[in-house]
This record gives structure tokens, C-alpha cells and sequence, in this order.
């Protein structure tokens, strides 16, 4: 098997995928030791053509299979697509409009964050061979079992689509997916700007001196890991940035008092850059200061005890409808709306709150029953006995 390594090669490729209605692409990347993933490898399928392309060729101009992904008359067909959005977001081309087979998976009856070679083996009865999974795929040349294995992952992904969308509308699911799939294309996932990175991690506290400092550090990391194309966590950890928000250090023995803290950070080529952004933003940290709302909390010792009814009900009407419980709901989505009938959460919102938000709140109204049967939970409606008239 030889993969497309020039651009008259794939400017071939590409004529046979426009006009058609969607094609299955995968990207094999390596970012173990890296800030910025390198694409290394992209694989494609249409019911009538199939290709793997060599992205690191030097005579490979991949410009008019970028313009297949923002072709909008083409749908895109990714399994996990996260990862791969990302890539090509990064590339300005953010493929859309897009189909994502693990959450259609997810939707059909097929389980949690189902894998690809799992939904391959139950819908096709193939079994894949995983022999090159761990493949370095920056090396070249590959061998043809690479190249085979690689291209596996979009041939059957092409066979696979159409019998998972058929299936969904069949049960009246497919606006579900196509639900998930706007927010799996919003450029505001894979916003890289430092500025923004605080966004991604958990802030503990809430006070400004505290929140302008996580977000100093965590924008210094994120623009030192990029300059230095290294991931985050070797430039700092997670931990570190919430320490270094609440200690506040600001001279070189303040830093190495830290225990999450490499030893020997101050005297290192980061310690006197990060003491620089701590100081910045304590200038004036009400302005810098990210705004975080809070979300509203009940006062109801209860809480907890509706959140634990929640989650059974949530596995009840999930088993119910054949559905994975993650796509309805999380476990954060259950505590909001333990806390507030009118939680700002996607719970309560479209289909999710026609598949369990409604029901959700009748449960907390007393309006629902959970009631074991055997090994199974039903849930039963609760009939309320008229009141009595007061006789006069």
C-alpha cells in the first residue's frame, strides 16, 4: 500500500470525494512530548474511494483536502472526534458539518464512550487487528500493516455511518447527535489564547486576589508550553497553579516553599518569568480578576439525598430508552438541579429535558415514585389522595 504523498495525488483523491455525501476521516498524531499535536497521518473513505495521506511528505500541499473539511455539503464522519476537530481547527479548518460515531453509539444503545473497534465488532461482526496500535507514526517509512491498520480505521468507519444514522432515525434520535455535534464544533473548545487557559482547570476559591493569580499562572504556563511546544504539565502542573493562587509568592524563597513546586524552580529559567506574572496581577486584581459565577447553592440538608434519587432515576429512564445515562446527564448537572428547579443546565434543556428533566423535577416535587421490582427500578407516578372537605 503506498500513501498520497503529493499534492497531484490528493488533488485526485479529493476530486472523487466532492459531491459526495459524507466522508469517514481519522488522524493518527503524536503529542506525548509536545504542546502542539503533530498530525502525522490522515486517513479517508468515502462508500467509493479510500486513501491514507502522508502529511509530513515535503511535496504535499494539503490545502484542497482542507477545503473538503470546510466544504459544508460534505458531511464529516469521525469517531472520538475531539482530538481530530482540534488538529484541523488548528489548521483553519474546522470540519463541519460533522458526525460523530462514538456519540451516536452512545445515543443507539451502544454504552459509555463506546471504542471503535468495540462499535466495529458489534454492528459489522469484524474483529480489528490492534498489532500497530502504538505505532510511532512520525517515523518513515511505514509498512504495509500501518498503512493497513491506519486505513482500517476509516473503511469501516464509512460502512458504519449509515447504519448508525438509519438506526437513530429509526427511533427518532438523530437530532440528539446532531445536538452534541454543535458543541463538539464550537471554536471555543480548542481556544488556545494563554488569556483564556484558566477556563480549563478548577478554580477552588473566589476571591479576587486568589482568581487573578490562578489566572496569571495559568496564562503564563500555557504561553511558555506553547513557545517551548511542551506540554502544560512539564512546565507546571495543575495543582501548582491553585498552590501558587493561594500562598501568593512573590520573591524566589516564597516560591520554593511550595510543595507542589518543583525544588530548584526559582533558580531555573521559569522561576523569575512566573514571579513576574504573580506580581503583575496582584497590581490590581480586582480588574484582572476573572468574573466567576456562582452557581446557586440550596440551603436544604437534603440535597445530597436528591441527588443520590436523581441518580437513580437517571440509570432507570437511561436503561429505558437504550441510551448511555452520560449523554442525559452528569453527575454535576444532577446536583444543580437538586439545588435549583430552574438550573441553567442541559439537563432541563430540549430532548434531555423531555428523556429525564421533566421527570427529574416531579421526583423532587413527589410527583414520582422509584419503587424496586426484583433486581429493576420503575418509576411510578404518585397519586395524590383528594383533600377533605371541611364539613361546614
Amino acid at each position: 500500500m503506498k500513501p498520497i504523498t503529493t499534492t497531484a495525488e490528493l488533488e485526485a483523491f479529493c476530486a472523487k470525494i466532492k459531491g459526495q455525501p459524507f466522508v469517514a476521516v481519522d488522524t493518527e498524531v503524536m503529542r506525548e512530548t509536545t504542546y502542539w499535536p503533530k498530525l502525522c497521518l490522515i486517513q479517508a473513505a468515502t462508500p467509493d474511494a479510500e486513501a491514507v495521506i502522508d502529511p509530513l511528505a515535503e511535496e504535499l500541499d494539503m490545502g484542497c483536502f482542507l477545503d473538503i473539511l470546510r466544504d459544508e455539503t460534505i458531511l464529516k464522519v469521525f469517531h472520538a472526534a475531539r482530538q481530530d476537530v482540534e488538529i484541523f481547527n488548528n489548521l483553519g479548518a474546522m470540519p463541519r458539518p460533522l458526525f460523530d460515531t462514538q456519540v451516536a453509539g452512545m445515543a443507539a444503545g451502544f454504552g459509555e464512550q463506546i471504542a471503535y473497534d468495540a462499535l466495529v465488532r458489534q454492528m459489522l461482526k469484524i474483529e480489528l487487528d490492534k498489532s500497530s496500535r502504538f505505532t510511532d507514526w512520525a517515523r518513515r517509512p511505514l509498512s504495509d500493516n500501518q498503512l493497513t491498520y491506519a486505513l482500517a480505521d476509516v473503511t469501516h468507519l464509512a460502512r458504519l455511518y449509515p447504519m448508525l444514522r438509519e438506526r437513530l432515525e429509526r427511533e427518532k434520535r438523530l437530532a440528539w447527535v446532531t445536538d452534541e455535534m454543535e458543541g463538539i464544533i464550537d471554536p471555543a473548545l480548542y481556544d488556545v489564547e494563554p488569556e483564556n487557559a484558566w477556563k480549563r482547570l478548577r478554580p477552588r476559591r473566589h476571591t479576587a486576589k486568589y482568581l487573578a493569580i490562578y489566572r496569571a499562572v495559568a496564562a503564563w504556563r500555557e504561553r511558555t508550553a506553547q513557545l517551548r511546544d511542551q506540554p502544560r504539565g512539564r512546565i507546571l502542573k495543575d495543582e501548582a497553579i491553585d498552590e501558587l493562587a493561594t500562598q501568593a509568592p512573590t520573591d524566589a524563597d516564597g516560591l520554593d516553599r511550595l510543595r507542589s513546586v518543583p525544588k530548584g524552580f526559582s533558580g531555573s529559567r521559569f522561576g523569575p518569568d512566573l514571579l513576574a506574572a504573580v506580581r503583575e496581577a496582584l497590581i490590581d486584581p480586582e480588574a484582572y480578576a476573572p468574573v466567576i459565577e456562582k452557581v446557586r447553592q440550596s440551603t436544604s440538608p437534603a440535597a445530597g439525598a436528591v441527588v443520590e434519587l436523581l441518580k437513580v432515576l437517571l440509570k432507570a429512564r437511561a436503561e429505558e430508552a437504550g441510551v448511555a445515562s452520560k449523554l442525559i446527564a452528569t453527575v454535576s448537572d444532577l446536583e444543580q438541579i437538586a439545588n435549583d428547579d430552574e438550573a441553567e443546565t442541559a439537563a432541563l434543556k430540549g430532548w434531555r429535558r423531555e428523556a429525564f428533566g421533566e421527570d427529574a423535577l416531579k421526583l423532587k416535587r413527589g410527583e414520582l415514585a422509584l419503587v424496586l421490582d426484583g433486581a429493576r427500578v420503575r418509576v411510578v407516578e404518585v397519586r395524590r389522595a383528594p383533600r377533605a372537605v371541611a364539613a361546614s
